[in-house]
């Protein structure tokens, strides 16, 4: 009798150095067809990547001797591991920390405790963008060895040129927007945290940032489940874009329950009137939440902070700004905007 071969979906390579952790991780993803190895460190994850090269990489930061970032910027420096996808998981929830995962090259973070469909729907994203820009390089060869031998057939040049934006657009929309909620993701808030940033500098105009945490998220989920949790985030994303609708600005999932807008050329009291209005918005949807010590319904505390910037000031003081207000509007009991003082 022949042996059924297993066909997986991905190789993935999971580093932790706590094992309880690694085998969570491990039988889960097993359990959806990956193949799933393992390293308790980091000089051990990066002999593993650089033995056998994996499809995405689950890093965890704070290991002892060698932690996830200095890991994750060595497998950047190396060719065989560079465009590997890599997706920190970590207890380490503040903005800076997240800040600091983007820039030593991290593709997603995600902050423990993790929720397996959220790690699910996170690697096969990163994998897709994988397989599309696969795709937009080959495409590009093909168009570059076609135009040598027949660059005055410029009806078929015209088409592959077609299909290679048909790919990049498709790459820009998955590189670029929350899965869950269609909005801006975290990596295209940063980008265009830093646009707007410099240009407010030279034009010396305020700007704005606000953001928004979902009062006890978590008793909501425990109370209905993921799913009913999932189509409330979508709900609230929504009816956060329906309130800031100037071309200029953005809204984006900022992580888990967390949005957050940004608003050029607005003054204080101005983002704080927006900040109001979408905490009126949501609080006007009325979805129930019993488990709630703010409200029966679900509601926002929202943060609020504006600064003119310059070439002294970064835009990560504005989203420590900003953070900290949200924290007062929590510890002021909730469903509030605050601007830090």
């Amino acid at each position: 009798m022949n042996e059924q071969t297993t066909v997986y979906k991905a190789d993935i390579l999971i580093v932790d150095d706590k094992p309880a952790n690694l085998r969570l991780l491990a039988t889960m993803l097993s359990d959806r067809r990956y193949e799933v190895r393992t390293a308790i460190s980091g000089q051990l994850c990066i002999r593993a990547a650089l033995t056998i090269v994996p499809d995405l990489i689950l890093l965890d930061i704070n290991m002892p001797e060698m932690n996830g970032y200095q890991v994750c910027q060595h497998l950047r420096k190396n060719a065989q591991t560079h465009d590997v996808p890599i997706i920190f998981l970590s207890a380490l929830s503040e903005p800076l920390d997240k800040v600091q995962a983007f820039h030593s090259g991290g593709n997603d973070y995600i902050t423990k405790p993790f929720q397996l469909e959220e790690v699910c729907i996170r690697i096969e994203n990163q994998l897709k963008i994988t397989t599309l820009q696969k795709q937009l390089t080959a495409q590009k060869q093909e168009l570059e060895f076609q135009n040598k031998r027949l660059e005055k057939e410029i009806k078929y040049r015209h088409e592959a040129e077609n299909k290679l934006l048909q790919i990049n657009q498709q790459l820009q929309i998955l590189a670029n927007s929350d899965s869950l909620t269609q909005l801006a993701n975290r990596h295209a808030f940063d980008r265009f945290l830093q646009q707007e940033w410099r240009r407010m500098t030279r034009e010396r105009l305020p700007i704005g940032i606000i953001l928004c945490d979902v009062d006890h998220f978590k008793l909501y989920n425990d109370r209905f489940g993921h799913p009913a949790g999932d189509k409330c985030l979508q709900q609230v994303a929504k009816a956060i874009a329906e309130v800031v609708k100037r071309p200029a600005d953005l809204v984006a999932r900022y992580g888990g329950e967390e949005f957050a807008v940004i608003l050029p050329n607005t003054h204080t009291q101005g983002v704080l009137a927006v900040a109001e209005m979408i905490r009126q918005q949501v609080e006007n949807l009325q979805i129930q939440h019993p488990q709630s010590s703010v409200s029966n319904c679900v509601t926002l505390s929202l943060g609020v902070a504006c600064i003119i910037p310059d070439q002294h000031s970064r835009p990560e003081q504005l989203i420590q700004i900003s953070d900290r207000a949200l924290y007062q509007a929590k510890q002021k009991g909730r469903n509030q905007s605050v601007i830090y003082n």
